[in-house]
């Protein structure tokens, strides 16, 4: 039988659940499904291999989460697919340890996850969905190729997207996402002038890689940010609590409107800047300044407020809110370090009468992380910060949430779900 013939006979059968889309998050779920032979499943992703924010592989770039917040570690620690093991494998293990460091390298880390999907039989990569309708009491799946997959469940983990500012939408030139860094440095140092905007780890790492070369290619930098100060990330032991399931719980329950003003107010718990690298930054700056003023520009409490592009520079306009001032530069090279933001796939067009949704127009993301009518059937990783709060995109979290779903899909615990690990009390 052909590989053809074999994928589509593969469609026939019906599935517990479906996975769509493949980042950390899904990929763990794979990882933690595939000794339980009571679930069948499958997971589809459009693009031909695992990749994760490929284009800031910066040189000594690492995570911001300790080791232990792999794939499956926090939920089943004697995985065969835990980190450890994968060092193991790569017969890196006892340099890993000599390292002393509990944080991966970003590369590193992508080439572990790439290293669990290979061992996978449940990833059909190349697969672009197109989509999702229910009938006969089954979700139906449906893929560029034409074929169907049925499934009592689904798991989406699309991902969220680069956030574009509504300023550069439509913005001509060849201004980029931070996603895209690495392969585009080139050609932004080449430029005269070079203008990133945004605050959070990614903005900083591409501020001192460009700094550090400031010297060697003669352009100027600009860094601009909308935030008060350059915020590093809050990353103290009671802090950290907040990712726990007490506060989960907690937060859940909260009123809608507050949860949102939490959600906003919460920032810094997740995407702040490494406080080491702030540091490197600044003694970066003191050590070139040894030598005459740095052609460089920070900026803070400034909005991107418009963006024009004409003959080869863009002209961007700012507002400081603290002094309700309005003003502009000029730059050849921009790069936008705004982020990333859930959007809604269209697959889902069709069963959107089935899923829930909150006064905002945002998924009603319910304790278990279900967001359809009954409960139990959609299943959303990610994407739910206003419901489930800083868990929603931190790794560490991943296991502990697809323990909870596998809980879902089996009707029964297999990996112990965590109730209570926090010494302190968030409610009253």
């Amino acid at each position: 039988m052909t590989a053809l013939a074999e994928a589509a006979a593969s469609t026939d059968q019906t599935y517990d659940f479906v996975g769509i889309g493949l980042g950390p998050f899904n990929l763990g779920l794979a990882c933690l499904t595939e000794p339980i032979a009571e679930l069948d499943g499958v997971f589809l992703e459009s693009k031909p291999d695992f990749e994760w924010h490929a284009g800031m592989f910066l040189d000594g770039a690492h995570l911001q989460t300790p080791f232990m917040s792999d794939l499956v570690t926090l939920a089943d620690p004697t995985s065969p697919y835990s980190f450890l093991n994968y060092l193991k494998e790569k017969g890196r293990l006892y340099a890993f340890y000599i390292r002393e460091n509990f944080y991966p390298l970003r590369v590193e880390y992508d080439d572990y996850c790439r290293w669990a999907a290979s061992k996978l039989s449940s990833i059909r990569f190349n697969t672009t969905v197109m989509e999702v309708r229910y009938e006969d009491d089954l979700y139906v799946v449906t893929t560029a190729s034409g074929e169907e997959y049925r499934a009592r469940h689904l798991v989406l983990g699309t991902g969220t997207p680069p956030h574009i500012p509504q300023a550069c939408r439509d913005l001509g030139g060849d201004f980029i996402h931070n996603s895209r860094y690495l392969e585009h440095k080139k050609q932004l140092q080449a430029k005269k002038s070079i203008t990133l905007v945004g605050s959070g780890q990614s903005a900083a790492e591409i501020y001192y890689d460009l700094l550090s070369e400031i010297d060697v290619h003669g352009y100027r930098l600009n860094w601009v940010t909308r935030s008060p100060r350059f915020f590093p990330l809050e990353y103290t032991k009671l802090t950290l609590e907040m990712t726990s399931p007490e506060y989960i719980d907690y937060y859940h329950a909260l009123p809608e409107p507050t949860r949102y003003r939490l959600a906003a107010e919460q920032k810094g718990l997740f995407k702040g800047i490494d406080g080491d690298l702030i540091n490197e930054i600044f003694d970066l700056l003191y050590q070139k300044n040894l030598s005459g003023p740095v052609p460089t520009r920070l900026l803070t409490n400034s909005a991107l407020t418009g963006a024009r592009y004409d003959n080869s520079t863009y002209t961007l306009g700012f507002r400081q809110e603290e002094q309700g001032k309005d003003f502009e530069l000029t730059s050849e090279g921009l790069i936008l370090a705004t982020g990333y933001q859930y959007v809604e796939p269209e697959f889902l067009e069709p069963i959107r009468d089935r899923l829930r949704y909150d006064s905002q127009g945002n998924f009603d993301v319910a304790r278990n992380y279900a967001i359809d009518v009954t409960g139990r059937g959609v299943f959303l990783q990610n994407a739910g910060v206003h419901t489930h709060s800083i868990t929603s995109p931190d790794l560490g979290m991943g296991p502990y949430r697809n323990s909870y779903i596998i809980r879902e899909l089996l009707g029964t615990e297999y990996y112990p779900v965590e109730k209570t690990i926090a010494f302190q009390e968030f409610a009253v």
